[in-house]
Parts: structure tokens; C-alpha cells; sequence
């Protein structure tokens, strides 16, 4: 059994998903194992991971409305605004969707169905350079 881990930043622009399966796919090809499990994991609580659609950009819209309309920038909903009306929202935001991605090496290629891609979900509208531990353990 094996393991290898390493640290990816991504830059991001603005609120939204920003598809980063590309660069998650060459790392674990980097690694040549055959089977195991790939860990995924966000360090930031105002920023979360998502296996989505990859093929029609309504998904991502669609998602991205759905989260302003569940968890919007209202000042007078919230009292945390230490960084500004989008701080609580994002972290809402988070804890809605999830920090941790867990996907499966077969035959060498991680185990994504045909429309899957993975997403890193932006929650704060200003620039941020977010980092995705990556953790693979096979052989």
C-alpha cells in the first residue's frame, strides 16, 4: 500500500464554481496507482467542494442562484460581518455543501461518471487563493 499527498492552490475571481477536475486528474495520473481512494479536502470554511454536472453551465447558474436565495447577502439577517455583508452567507454557504471529497482510483483514473466534475464553490465575491489538500492511498 502506498500514499502520497500534496497541497494545490487555486485562484479564485469571484463568487461561484470553479471547475478544478483537470488539475486533480493529472496529479492522481502523476501517482500511476492502479486502485485506491482519493481524499479531497478544502482548508477554508468559506469555500466547500462539489462533484457536479460538467456539461451544461445552467447547472452551475442554476446552483449558484440557489445558494444567493437560501443563505443571501442581508445585513439584518446576521451578526457575524467581520469581513464584510458576504462573511456569514459563505460560511452558511459551506456548511450547506461539503469540505471533503472522497473518490475512488480505478484502473488508474479516478471513478467520475461521464458528466462529473469537481468543483471548488467559491462563496465569497472578492478574489481568494484557496488550498485542496489531496490525499491518495493505494497501490
Amino acid at each position: 500500500m502506498r500514499q502520497a499527498t500534496t497541497m494545490l492552490s487555486f485562484d479564485t475571481r469571484r463568487q461561484g464554481l470553479v471547475d478544478i477536475t483537470d488539475r486533480i486528474i493529472d496529479w492522481v495520473e502523476a501517482q500511476a496507482m492502479g486502485e485506491g481512494l482519493l481524499t479531497l479536502f478544502c482548508r477554508h470554511t468559506s469555500a466547500s467542494l462539489l462533484i457536479q454536472e460538467n456539461a451544461a453551465p445552467d447547472v452551475r447558474s442554476d446552483l449558484e442562484a440557489w445558494f444567493s436565495r437560501i443563505a443571501p447577502e442581508d445585513p439584518a439577517a446576521y451578526d457575524h460581518d467581520d469581513e464584510g455583508p458576504d462573511d456569514m452567507p459563505a460560511h452558511i454557504r459551506t456548511a450547506l455543501t461539503q469540505v471533503q471529497l472522497a473518490i475512488p482510483v480505478i484502473s488508474g483514473r479516478l471513478a467520475l461518471g461521464t458528466w462529473q466534475g469537481i468543483y471548488l464553490f467559491e462563496h465569497r465575491r472578492r478574489p481568494h487563493r484557496r488550498e485542496i489538500a489531496l490525499h491518495l492511498i493505494g497501490e
